[in-house]
């Protein structure tokens, strides 16, 4: 392809070599090293006048480095006449601290996309957003591409049982606050009701379902479901229950079977509380779906829990592995058949010490978003599709 470079950063070689590969391209020459200081420098070692310039830099491994090794990379391309300089960030850094979740907490990942911009950053490509509405953090386009195609791939390839598979969410989106204010709504609700009854003379009803309580009510008998809200449901009995990942909805209706979900309250970062599981695994094969998984104690906690609710293997697929602190000591004693992870962030050296970690690579995901995105082709064609 003309008119185009394609620099590595010091985070992903390996894929940056495969996406190279790929594209039938070298990887352009760039000297990255440290001062005595420990200051970061990077020298171009090729003209990028007027070329479309893609520079891959993973959010992962001393990720502070890393993004200050980008912002130089990407500003040095921008003084040095480059048409367009385009991020490609598999592993998107800081994209967790998306919100304002108490008092004087920083939105970081904010903070990241004013600093690709101010860099001179002309697009973003990036791969499973911890959270879709980063994306309007920018005011530069930004591509959120999808492993779930991969995943679909890996799963009709690589489990035998798949079509008696349950896609399962570790985590139903909903936290501590969410859930305390949906009871306090349905609470609210049934009251008024109950008010209206006895002001227009209506006996009382009876409750099938004893007190209007989270932590009282059965795992069968709680209800996710608030009037008017539009979501995606499981069906238990005459009841509709309430999932808002979209991956793990969007998986299983492409599957053709069912999902269930687990909802998690943590006392702090890193550390689950307790755990309640919403749907039917018994007898089934569960497929634990996430965007990311860190030091490990979610999935494994939720592994735990659908085999003692019946499910005849376990298995954990996730976009970005991080396996920080005791991540993959955790993985090892837990009974998972295997720890599915793409290759956005390094894996090797944790694959020799964890046999259950599989790894799918992406790099043609990523490639081709490259080509695509080089010759003003639509990118929407990978939401759905692995390419050839």
């Amino acid at each position: 392809m003309p008119n185009i470079v394609l620099f590595s950063g010091s985070s992903h070689q390996d894929l940056s070599q495969r996406v190279a590969d790929r594209l039938g391209l070298e990887l352009g020459k760039v000297v990255t090293k440290k001062f005595s200081n420990q200051e970061t420098s990077v020298e171009i070692g090729e003209s990028v006048r007027g070329e479309d310039v893609y520079i891959i830099q993973s959010g992962c491994g001393e990720i502070n480095d890393n993004l200050m090794e980008l912002l130089i990379m990407i500003n040095a391309c921008k003084i040095a006449s480059s048409s367009r300089v385009t991020a490609v960030i598999p592993c998107f850094p800081y994209a967790r601290q998306d919100k304002k979740d108490k008092s004087r907490a920083p939105i970081s990942a904010k903070l990241v996309a004013n600093m690709l911009s101010v860099a001179g950053a002309d697009h973003i490509i990036t791969m499973d957003l911890h959270a879709s509405q980063i994306q309007g953090f920018f005011d530069i386009p930004v591509d959120n591409l999808y492993a779930e195609p991969a995943v679909l791939q890996w799963i009709r390839e690589n489990i035998a049982e798949w079509k008696n598979c349950i896609i399962v969410s570790p985590d139903a989106g909903g936290a501590k606050r969410e859930t305390q204010a949906l009871i306090l709504r349905r609470a609210l609700f049934i009251l008024l009701k109950a008010a209206f009854q006895r002001l227009l003379g209506f006996p009382a009803q009876k409750r099938r379902n004893g007190p209007c309580s989270w932590r009282s009510a059965s795992a069968s008998s709680r209800k996710w479901l608030w009037p008017g809200r539009r979501h995606k449901y499981i069906k238990d009995g005459s009841r509709k229950l309430t999932c808002k990942d979209p991956r793990v909805t969007s998986i299983a209706d492409r599957l053709n079977v069912e999902f269930a979900l687990i909802h998690k309250e943590r006392k702090k970062a890193n550390e689950v509380d307790r755990m309640v599981l919403v749907g039917d695994v018994k007898d089934r094969v569960a497929i634990l779906v996430d965007d990311m998984a860190d030091t490990c104690g979610t999935i494994c906690h939720a592994a735990d829990k659908l085999l003692s609710a019946g499910a005849t293997k376990v298995y954990a697929i996730l976009t970005h592995g991080i396996f920080s602190g005791p991540a993959i000591s955790r993985i090892n004693n837990a009974a998972f058949e295997a720890v599915v992870v793409t290759n956005t962030i390094p894996q090797e050296d944790k694959m020799k010490h964890c046999t259950k970690i599989q790894v799918i690579d992406i790099s043609m995901i990523l490639a081709e978003a490259i080509r695509r995105t080089h010759n003003g082709e639509s990118v929407s064609y990978l939401f759905s599709h692995v390419p050839l």
